[in-house]
């Protein structure tokens, strides 16, 4: 009985952290689609401009 309730536990916890690892990769994809939006709108507005390349 001990034993059922120990694998019922284990299956949880490996529930959650598999939800979890699924929502941080979510995150860091829609982190990633930002990143290449703000790069290609600094590239064409200038933005991304030295110094030097202003003058």
């Amino acid at each position: 009985m001990r034993l059922g309730l120990d694998v019922d536990i284990h299956k949880l916890e490996a529930e959650k952290l598999r939800k979890g690892k699924n929502k941080a990769d979510e995150d860091l994809n829609s982190l990633k689609a930002d990143y290449k939006k703000l790069c290609l709108l600094i590239k064409t507005t200038g933005l991304g401009k030295t110094s030097e390349q202003w003058r």
